[in-house]
């Protein structure tokens, strides 16, 4: 690619960005901060802070990002010092397995969850076949336990992301500044606290940092779980009255002060120090093989903690089997009807044509934009580059919520991107959407493929008399293909899941996607909720075989994709 077309692609990008990811987040600023004449003030944001109702949202977010997070830590850390250190049966199967949460979608487990915790649900008459609970008092666990309902749901989705970084650190760390304490006579314990933990800090302090806001922000599982009390939700409850309420977007405001700030803090404590802390290891570490009854009661952990992430998504499916699930353990009767009537009813179909329409235009626009960035950051030396590559990280660090307030916003009566809603019809704020928040997945797979692929082949072609773009054309793309695809699959079953900014976007039932219309079927009377069980265990099927094709595409780098 000559220099001149590179320099194109840095301007359009950095057009597209500005328009697209900079913009929006100005528009929710822009409207949180000036008054209807135009005026700054802070009056807005002080009334956020002064309203007992958003305080308590505000607090109760915090609560679930703090414990989520602490959560995942308690699950995570004994999971990836077992993986890195010692020999256990079944372990690579096993440490495939423990990435399965990020697989499955917990606004579709969830449900499952709120299936199996109802006081007529699995849990109490499991607990009432053993005599553990009065069947005349069971207990309500989503009336009083709606925080811990939400919490766990996190908890068992977002460790893997701790997990992946803590296996990371744990791989990169250097086994003779541990030997070294260990000579002089420092316990395994003491030392891991002492020695281990503060030198995989950085590792461990950037996944949680992501799942911190992560929780922070989510908006998927409250809604399933009925639970208001949270920022999010009182953001989301407040779409209808966005006219002439400024509130909403000082709440989106505060949520997005709160996340740069945590994101900022992580990088200026850590962002320096390396992943592993203390370097790349000078000598390997020997792989320890436990007594067999040590090495399957770590299996047995690892299976334990993989069911228990699962556990929801079974709820899920038993859910959509069942004719009759109330009072009992397991289903009454089972039935396959709920399938056929989820992939025929009006609501389903049309969401299911939507998703599909909006994800491969987003899925397009990635795979163009990533190969573009991708190649001026891998192959190029032009100036600017490495602003490029983080442009196109940056929607990994800002909140979906955030970012589809900021849309709503840029595209009101009277903005200069009014014309993105076709009338009623979010499509192409739907595209761009998606596009902007899963474009990191494509530019990191394509990033990988270019690294591959030697940049002499191109120099022979050229040589030969072919120009740079077409060298691009005819020789690397060809080689980076897997590694397109792969990135292209990911953003493409991503989006059709995409749960913020479909739920906020999408206003009127004919322009539905998946998980509108099965936040929709939750709610409904009947057989709403099977239905929606139905449609989730689709979607679930659809996310999973998805992301193994990715895997065999991608092999070990799969992995990289999530942190």
């Amino acid at each position: 690619m000559s220099k001149t077309l590179s320099r194109l692609v840095f301007v359009v990008m950095a057009a597209f960005f500005g328009c697209f990811f900079l913009y929006p987040i100005w528009a929710t600023i822009q409207t949180a901060l000036y008054s209807a004449d135009h005026k700054f003030t802070l009056d807005f944001v002080f009334e956020v802070f002064s309203n007992a109702v958003y305080r308590a949202g505000l607090g109760n977010s915090f609560l679930i990002a703090v414990w989520t997070t602490l959560g995942c830590l308690i699950v995570s850390l004994p999971l990836a010092v077992f993986n890195v250190r010692y020999e256990f049966p079944g372990k690579a199967l096993l440490n495939s397995l423990i990435l399965l949460p990020m697989v499955l979608p917990p606004f579709v487990g969830a449900i499952g969850i709120k299936a199996m915790l109802g006081q007529a649900g699995a849990i109490n008459s499991f607990l009432i076949a053993l005599g553990l609970m009065d069947p005349l008092r069971p207990a309500d666990w989503l009336g009083q336990g709606q925080m811990l309902g939400v919490v766990l749901m996190e908890i068992l989705h977002l460790y893997p992301i701790i997990y992946l970084n803590s296996v990371a650190a744990l791989a990169n760390l250097d086994p003779a500044l541990e030997e070294a304490a260990a000579n002089v006579g420092c316990p395994p314990a003491r030392r891991f606290w002492r020695i281990t933990l503060p030198l995989i800090m950085p590792g461990v302090f950037a996944g949680g940092t992501i799942v911190f806001i992560w929780a922070f922000t989510e908006l998927g599982v409250p809604l399933v779980f009925d639970y208001d009390r949270v920022t999010s939700v009182q953001v989301f409850r407040s779409i209808n009255d966005l006219s002439n309420n400024p509130l909403p977007y000082a709440l989106v405001l505060v949520m997005l002060v709160f996340s740069t700030l945590l994101y900022s803090i992580s990088k200026v404590l850590f962002g320096k120090s390396s992943s592993g802390g203390g370097g790349r290891a000078t000598t390997a570490r020997e792989t320890i093989f436990p007594p067999a009854w040590q090495g399957w009661g770590i299996t047995a952990l690892f299976v334990g903690v993989t069911f228990l992430a699962v556990l929801p998504h079974l709820g899920v499916m038993f859910l959509s089997v069942s004719n009759d699930w109330y009072g009992t353990i397991l289903p009454h009767e089972l039935t396959l009807s709920h399938y056929r009537a989820a992939l025929g009813h009006e609501l389903t179909l049309n969401a299911i044509s939507n998703s599909l329409k909006y994800s491969v235009l987003a899925m397009i626009v990635d795979v163009v934009l990533g190969v573009l960035v991708a190649y001026v950051v891998v192959r190029t030396k032009i100036a600017g580059r490495q602003i490029l590559d983080a442009m196109a990280m940056l929607p990994l660090a800002v909140p979906g919520l955030v970012m589809a307030f900021g849309y709503l916003a840029m595209s009101r009566e009277g903005q200069p991107f009014d014309w993105l809603m076709l009338g009623e019809n979010p499509l192409l704020l739907l595209v761009i959407a998606y596009s902007v928040r899963r474009l990191p997945y494509v530019v990191r797979s394509a990033s990988a493929g270019f690294q591959q692929v030697s940049p002499t082949l191109e120099e022979a072609a050229q040589n030969l008399g072919a120009t740079p773009e077409r060298a691009l054309w005819r020789i690397t793309l060809p080689l980076v293909m897997p590694n397109l695809v792969a990135g292209g699959l990911l953003a493409f079953s991503f989006a059709m899941l995409e749960v913020s900014d479909s739920m906020v976007l999408a206003q009127q039932t004919a322009h539905f996607p998946i998980t509108k219309a099965i936040y929709s079927l939750v709610g409904a009377l009947g057989n709403g909720p099977s239905l929606a069980a139905a449609l989730g265990v689709w979607a679930m099927i659809f996310l999973g075989t998805t992301i193994l094709l990715a895997g065999l595409l991608l092999g070990r780098k799969l992995g990289a994709l999530f942190k």
